[in-house]
């Protein structure tokens, strides 16, 4: 395998890693700026969920103002993967997800996205942390340095 991918890609935080969350409050991710990139990906990470029915539900939003001031849902044709985010055996996220990976890709026009994870049923410990990747940037190489 010879394909760069490395300076081709920016990895900013999404959602940071935090104590683990006992109730329903949603994991918001950091509104991501894809000014000069041509396609932006969230990836996110389940730790250990300690509930036994817990599921969650994933919002993906957009809109051209920094704050999201003007946020709307974003249509499922401008996304790639699907918010349900469910397996081939028909099982989305939920209260078996530990340690498991997600995805999901943002196609759109608008300038900043968001995505919300929001859990139902919640009353054991849950850890999630998330990642925004930005590739086919406009000018490349990008920069190596942490962020």
């Amino acid at each position: 395998m010879r394909q760069d991918l490395h300076n081709n890609i920016k990895a900013t935080r999404g959602i940071s890693p935090v104590a683990a969350s006992i109730d329903n409050t949603p994991f918001v991710s950091q509104i991501l700026d894809t000014a000069d990139f041509g396609s932006a990906e969230f990836l996110g990470q389940f730790g250990a969920i300690a509930d036994a029915d817990v599921t969650f539900t994933v919002l993906v939003e957009h809109g051209d103002q920094a704050n999201l001031s003007d946020a709307a849902a974003v249509p499922d044709e401008q996304l790639l993967g699907v918010e349900a985010m469910v397996d081939a055996s028909g099982v989305g996220l939920r209260f078996d997800s530990d340690d498991k990976t997600f995805k999901i890709g943002y196609i759109g026009t608008k300038r900043y996205v968001r995505v919300t994870v929001t859990p139902a049923n919640n009353t054991g410990n849950i850890f999630l942390a998330g990642i925004w990747v930005r590739g086919h940037p406009r000018r490349a190489p990008q920069s190596v340095q942490i962020n």
